[in-house]
């Protein structure tokens, strides 16, 4: 499966984050150990994703609605009604943001956090981009906006892992090791208070004061909290639900139980009731289970479960938007001499079928002749591309093939 064109830029996007090597970071940290960046060691700050200026345009003059923005106070979420209301004349729709509720909270210590920031700000949704495309998992972006000496959420870990990016003002981040490690979705913090608030009253792993530019990394499980100081802070939040063993064993487990080998129902007359009774027929069912996951037909499962997870993975990604305007406007006048690209994050597979070469997508399938393939694997291959240049093709049946795949989402213009 491929993954679509890589950048430059997109081999930059996790080194922004981390102070290591990649090479050393995917072997010592991801999945294992916090990692604290400061800004010295990164060699930049995070100001061209988000800024204060950036929030206080989303909050007054975006038209945000929920669940893209929540509020809390001492750990606990406000009620949708302390920060929205209807918009007035033709934007009657109650839950968008109302910037007067908001000031007045966030004026009493209230946190604001926007959400779903890779939907949201332009800047965010080109960098997650890229960082998804090098992490190979999916990711989400939420700012938090704190008030002046605010304590956040109490003491708790996560279910993903996160990056935490500074971008304004100063927070003190307290660490500490897990109680649980590497919790899966349904293990949350709050199954364990009482660990964690035992753990939290112990030493710490780190306690920072994170300042612009600086930047942490914690794993899946890690007990952190954090407290603003001084006047207002905005850090990012980059969270990571990682794809782990056990949900491509639970795949692989979800087509062995439609085996010949478990189809079986259990004898007539049993005593679902009688625990000794139960556990000699789950002791057959876990060989049954086994003996299918060591038998030739583990092999078609297998591959069934590798094309279930990219599934999921390209669902669960979106690439660069598309500008419509534009894009009709370049296809009333397509010649050429116009220069396209590969639309960056767009999973595809460039298949041969014979007469015709095809363009696998999330959702459909393009199909062109033959005779497109070189064309259409150098515009796959990414970079940027005169329309009358591709390969295999003269310059008429190129703007045909372009205009076609322009039309289908999959070329941007290069602009």
């Amino acid at each position: 499966m491929s993954r679509g064109p890589e950048t430059t830029e997109t081999a930059r996007a996790l080194e922004r984050c981390i102070a290591v090597p990649v090479a050393r970071f995917a072997d010592e940290y991801w999945g294992r150990h916090a990692l604290l960046s400061s800004a010295a060691d990164l060699g930049s700050t995070f100001d061209d994703l988000f800024s204060t200026e950036a929030a206080d345009e989303l909050l007054s003059v975006r038209g945000l609605r929920t669940p893209f923005i929540r509020m809390a106070k001492d750990g606990t979420v406000l009620p949708q009604s302390a920060f929205t209301a209807p918009g007035g004349y033709g934007a009657e729709v109650g839950d968008q943001v109302s910037s007067e509720k908001v000031l007045a909270e966030f004026a009493a210590g209230s946190t604001i956090v926007l959400q779903g920031l890779h939907r949201t700000w332009p800047p965010i949704q080109e960098f997650t981009r890229r960082l998804v495309a090098e992490l190979g998992h999916p990711a989400q972006v939420n700012a938090y906006i704190t008030p002046a000496s605010s304590r956040g959420f109490d003491p708790h870990y996560d279910v993903h892992d996160v990056f935490v990016l500074q971008i304004a003002g100063a927070k003190r981040w307290v660490i500490h090791e897990p109680v649980h490690e590497l919790p899966f979705a349904d293990e949350p913090w709050s199954d364990r208070r009482d660990e964690v608030a035992a753990r939290a009253a112990g030493a710490p792993a780190i306690d920072t004061v994170l300042r612009p530019g600086d930047a942490l990394y914690l794993p899946r499980g890690w007990l952190h909290s954090a407290t603003a100081l001084g006047g207002t802070t905005i850090h990012l939040t980059i969270g990571i639900p990682a794809v782990t063993r056990a949900d491509l064993a639970r795949d692989l487990i979800t087509r062995a139980l439609r085996s010949d080998r478990l189809r079986a129902s259990l004898p007539l007359g049993v005593d679902l009731g009688d625990p000794d009774q139960i556990a000699t027929d789950v002791r057959a069912a876990a060989e049954d289970l086994i003996g299918f996951l060591e038998s030739a037909s583990v092999g078609s499962a297998v591959d069934e479960v590798a094309h279930t997870v990219g599934s999921r993975f390209r669902r669960s990604t979106r690439p660069e938007p598309v500008r419509p305007l534009q894009t009709v406007d370049l296809l009333g006048t397509l010649s050429a001499g116009d220069r396209v690209r590969w639309r960056e994050g767009l999973h595809a597979d460039v298949r041969d079928e014979g007469e015709r070469v095809a363009v696998v997508l999330p959702t459909t399938t393009i199909r062109l002749p033959a005779s497109c393939g070189h064309a259409v694997r150098a515009l796959h291959a990414g970079g940027t591309h005169t329309v009358g240049s591709l390969p295999g093709l003269d310059e008429d049946d190129a703007v045909v093939v372009v205009r076609r795949l322009l039309r289908e989402g999959v070329l941007v213009p290069a602009s």
